[in-house]
């Protein structure tokens, strides 16, 4: 994440975004070495479908993309075109890192809809900058604005009773499972109560803007004919070493689907990434065959490792400095 602002011209009321947010940022202490051990044996992965043959399909392909992976991971996937669902360690809870910021812009929108106002210019920019680039200081800022009130308020009306937000502004730490994540990619995607039409576009609307640097993770695999919106998230702690995640949302080739894959104990940011791409891979293939010869989605790039991925400082509530969530 950057602590740059990003450069958004000023919308006017009629074009701004009817909702409420909220951001937030947060930061832990730098971790210390950590060596996961392999994944034992446990929860396999539970397909259904109103398609024939695509659930055994898909649970043989993500169980394969699993195979001999480190770490414990979870596994979310909804189709509404084939009825399609598959969930492996749907109530497991992860640290959120960043992943949490999608549920703070939902917040925010929430929020606004009751009050019956749009986003302000200041809002807009915060919001822009915490999901297209990660901002943590941004994310902080709407995370304060909101309130634990509120953001328990958005989480009740979005029936996430599983998320639990985290205590004295550590938002990277907010306790989050497959199951809600996959509710909230629900209200994004379909029309609801909870979220106006046009505060659900807005958000879809960032998370297919996030920079090209950010765009690993579930839309790994994505076939061009499908439009991708995505959030990932990466925090590494002294305990279950690397959080990794990535959720998205995919519309096109006559599919509509969403996917979250959460994941911890990776020994390195790049082994998390590589876990994820591996089960997406799968997914969108099963998902949406296409010709060989066809081309994968342009906007989806392949994951380049930096030596140092956490750039972002922020200071830690009530302590001293260390490094930013992603």
């Amino acid at each position: 994440m950057t602590h740059r602002r990003a450069r958004i011209s000023r919308t006017s009321r009629g074009t701004r975004v009817l909702a409420a947010g909220i951001g937030a940022g947060m930061v832990v202490p730098l971790a210390v070495a950590f060596a996961p051990a392999a994944v034992a044996a446990g929860p396999q992965v539970s397909c259904t479908s109103a398609q024939a043959g695509l659930a055994q399909k898909l649970q043989k392909d993500i169980t394969t993309a699993l195979a001999k992976r480190k770490g414990t991971v979870a596994v979310g996937l909804y189709d509404r075109t084939t009825k399609t669902t598959c969930t492996l360690r749907g109530d497991t809870a992860f640290d959120s890192a960043s992943i949490v910021k999608v549920t703070v812009l939902a917040a925010l929108l929430w929020d606004a809809k009751k009050k019956g106002r749009y986003l302000t210019d200041r809002e807009t920019k915060l919001a822009t900058a915490m999901i297209t680039k990660s901002d943590n200081a941004s994310t902080s800022t709407l995370w304060k604005q909101l309130g634990l009130t509120k953001i328990k308020g958005f989480l009740a009306a979005a029936k996430m009773t599983q998320t639990k937000p985290g205590a004295n502004n550590y938002w990277g730490l907010t306790r989050i499972t497959v199951r809600d994540e996959q509710r909230l990619l629900a209200l994004l995607t379909a029309k609801n109560s909870v979220l106006s039409d046009n505060g659900r576009a807005y958000v879809l609307k960032l998370m297919n803007k996030v920079v090209a640097a950010q765009r690993w993770g579930t839309p790994a695999g994505a076939p061009s004919t499908v439009k991708v919106h995505v959030k990932n998230g990466w925090l590494s702690r002294a305990t279950h070493g690397w959080r990794v995640h990535s959720v998205g949302t995919f519309n096109g080739g006559g599919r509509d689907y969403t996917i979250t894959v959460l994941s911890h104990g990776n020994p390195d940011m790049k082994y998390g990434v590589n876990t994820i791409q591996g089960v997406a891979k799968a997914i969108h293939k099963d998902l949406v065959p296409v010709a060989k010869s066809a081309s994968a989605s342009s906007s989806v790039q392949r994951y380049v490792p930096t030596g140092r991925p956490q750039e972002a400082t922020v200071p830690v509530p009530e302590a001293g400095a260390g490094v930013g969530v992603r």
